[in-house]
Parts: structure tokens; sequence; C-alpha cells
């Protein structure tokens, strides 16, 4: 690997690590707005309004954040990806330029009569705003799957003379089933993230003694979406996720899981330290066979491990891949058990009186944020070395133009940019969370 292609990479990934911090709360917090305003309708109480309105702020700083941190990914494919743009731009532009026209301004424009016209809208009519913002935000995570997921499992294409890509047909473009299986895995954690966020703060509000009422609003809701995204989140998002990689890129799985060669009743190792040098796991902590299970339903089916593949298809960083992997995978078990708890304690009425799990929920705020991010980690390094699998590697797709030293300076421009942009969100944060769910003016 290039001294370029090397800051290309980690330019795109801050820049793509840093933006995902907003979208998915937006994705997640945007179902849990409109359950809020259905209960104000059908329940007449106005606290469900004001956590509504509490919630849409948050929102609102979330989506402007990530607008703003959004515009210069787009850049940088025709700046540090110029070929790979060239090539591919035929297939990924269409759902790219989708996302903006048909989700973002839907988003945008119904998030703006949501927060600033509910006292021009109708109860329905404001109700209809929420909704609209919902599908939105969920529309424009759709397009940017399906974009990700061409890249991951390309289908309906056609060879151009030119050595570049087109779309053969759209519809089979946008119902890849990559894409439609990582989109249900991906808002699955969004939602999370969104769970997790709406009940850590009803849990610091009870245990600072304020805003009693919503803050028992805030936790029912996120207690209640949060277990049923986190148990979608492992099964059966996550396991069909799971399957289909190893189908398609069974040098990923084996990656992933550190198996470095062909095992019949291979082990799921839950904790170890992968030696690519070595090809073994050190430390390991294995559970006998259940690998094999987990992917073909048999204790005794045979698991390809690395040896079984070229060592230039092997993804370029294993450890980190290996890592991230069981990252996602450990904090998503773990989010199970935490929002099962206080769902049994919730159903027992014992939920709002238990400091303990109120401290649990208040404290496993930052989270799902590392599990999304190491989930991503693990879809886009697993990929490696190709950019599009199969078909472009990462090494063909990189501008020749964008010197590592350029690149290098405008990585370290967008650090201290996104520190600023990120002080300025806690501000914002905080601010609103001081200020906390008002009733309407």
């Amino acid at each position: 690997m290039t001294q370029a292609l090397l800051v290309h990479r980690l330019q795109f990934g801050f820049t793509l690590t840093f933006h995902y911090l907003f979208p998915q709360l937006t994705m997640g917090l945007a179902p849990l707005i409109v359950v809020l305003k259905t209960l104000a309708l059908t329940t007449k109480n106005e606290h469900y309004n004001d956590a509504a309105r509490f919630w849409a702020r948050i929102f609102s700083i979330n989506f402007t954040l990530g607008v703003v941190t959004g515009i210069p990914m787009e850049f940088q494919f025709g700046t540090n990806w110029a070929r790979f743009s060239k090539l591919t731009g035929g297939v990924i532009g269409q759902p790219l330029v989708m996302e903006g026209v048909f989700s973002f301004f839907l988003e945008s424009a119904f998030l703006g009569l949501f927060v600033f016209g509910e006292q021009r809208l109708s109860r329905w009519g404001h109700w209809w705003a929420g909704v609209a913002v919902f599908l939105g935000s969920w529309i424009s995570g759709f397009f940017i799957i399906v974009t990700n997921a061409w890249m991951q499992h390309p289908v309906a294409y056609t060879l151009l003379s030119n050595g570049g890509y087109d779309v053969a047909s759209f519809w089979g473009l946008l119902l890849n089933p990559w894409g439609l299986i990582q989109y249900a895995h991906n808002m699955c954690g969004a939602l999370v993230t969104g769970a997790f966020a709406m009940a850590a703060t009803g849990a610091y509000y009870l245990l600072d003694g304020s805003f009693r009422e919503h803050a028992q609003i805030f936790l029912r809701v996120g207690v209640v979406a949060g277990v049923m995204a986190s148990v979608a989140q492992v099964f059966p998002t996550g396991d069909v996720q799971g399957r289909y990689v190893a189908r398609h890129q069974p040098v990923t799985t084996a990656a992933m899981e550190g198996l470095f060669r062909t095992e019949t009743g291979a082990p799921v190792v839950i904790l170890g330290q992968p030696d690519a040098e070595s090809q073994r796991i050190d430390n390991p902590i294995i559970v006998n066979r259940a690998l094999s299970f987990l992917i073909y339903g048999t204790p005794t089916a045979e698991v390809k491990g690395l040896n079984e593949f070229p060592r230039d298809e092997w993804p370029t960083d294993i450890p980190l891949l290996y890592f991230s992997y069981h990252i996602m995978a450990g904090l998503g078990t773990l989010f199970v058990l935490v929002m099962g708890a206080a769902a049994g304690l919730l159903w027992q009425g014992r939920l709002f009186d238990s400091r303990w799990m109120l401290w649990a929920l208040m404290l496993a705020v930052p989270f799902p944020y590392i599990a999304n991010t190491a989930g991503w980690m693990t879809a886009e390094l697993g990929r490696q070395p190709w950019l599009v699998y199969g078909l472009l590697r990462t090494t063909s797709g990189s501008s020749q133009l964008i010197h590592a030293g350029n690149g290098l300076f405008t990585l370290l421009g967008f650090m201290g940019l996104y520190g600023l942009l990120a002080i300025l969100f806690l501000f914002l944060v905080l601010h609103e969370l001081a200020r906390g769910p008002e009733p309407a003016r």
C-alpha cells in the first residue's frame, strides 16, 4: 500500500466515522418521535407532546451536524477517489442522487414543519409531518445502504468498453439481497442508539429528580424499543447477514473469526488475540463447533479457513477486522442483557426506583455508538482489498494526483474542524438537556 493510498483511506475513514455519529441517532429517534406523537393523539396526554417536541430539538441538532459532516465525503469521491468514481459512477451515482433529491429534501422540509409549524398545523397534520420526517430519514438510509451493498456484493451491472460499470437493472440494484439484509441490520443498530439515548436521558432526569413524568415516558418508550431492537439486531438480522457474508465472502468470515485453517466442526473464538504472521489465535477462549452451527445449522459442517484463499485476497488488516467484529458482537449481546433486565424491571413496576439500573442505562449511552462504528469497520475492513468486491481493488480506485502530503494536510484540517464541531454539538445537546421538555407556548 502506498503512503498516499493509506492517507486517502485514513481521511475517508475518519470523516465517515465522525459523520455517522449523527445519522444513526436521527434514524433511531425518528420512529420513536412518531410513537410519542401517536401516544399523544391516542391518550390526550400533553406530556407525550412535550416529549416529542424535546426529541425533535435533539433530532434537529443531529440532523444539522449530519448534513455539515456529510457534504465533505461527497467531494472526496471526486478528489481522493477519482478513479473509483469514474469507473463506478454509472452505478453508485443513481442511489446517491436519489438519496439527496428524494430523501434529504423530504426529511429537511418536513423537519422544519414539525419543529416550527406545530401551532399552524392541526394535531393530525403535525403527526403526519413527523411521519414524513421518519420516512425521509429511513429512505435516506436505504439509498446509502444500497450504494454500499453494491460495493460489497455487486449485482445488476454491465461492464463498459472503457472498463467502467453501468446499471443493467435499476430494480436489481435497489433490491440487492445483500442491501436488504444490511439495511435491516443497520436500522436495528440505529434504533438501538435512539432507544439507549432516550432511556439514558430518562434515567438521568429520574436520578436528578427533575421532569419526572417525562422521564418515565422516555424510559418506557426507550426500554420497550430498545429490547425489541437489540434482540432483532442479533437475530434475525445479524444472524442472516452473518450467513450471507459466509456464503459470498468466505475469506472475510474466516478473518473475522480468526480461522486460519479449514476446520470441520469449527469453533467460535469468544476471546483471543489473532497473530496473522504465525496464523494462530493466542490465549483463545472457544466454544467448540459453534461456528459451523451458526453458519450452516449443523455442528459438523466444514468452514473454510484463510489457508484456502490466496494471500493477496486476505483482508489487509486481520487483527483490526477481528477486534472490530468481536467488539460489535460482544456489545450487541450486552445490549440484549441490559435492555432485557430493564424491561423485566419495567414489567414489574420497579424500574423507576431501581437506581442501579438507572445508572446502568445512563452510563451505557456511548456503547451503541461504539458498536455501530465497530460494525461499519467490520463491513469495510472485511471487504478489503476490494473497493467493489471481486471487481475493483482499492489500490486501483484512488486518485493518482492527490499526494500523501496534500491528503495529510486536509486530514489534519478535518480533525481540527470536526473537533470544534464536536464541542459545539456537546454544548447544544447539554443546553437542551438542561432546558428539558417544555409545554407548547
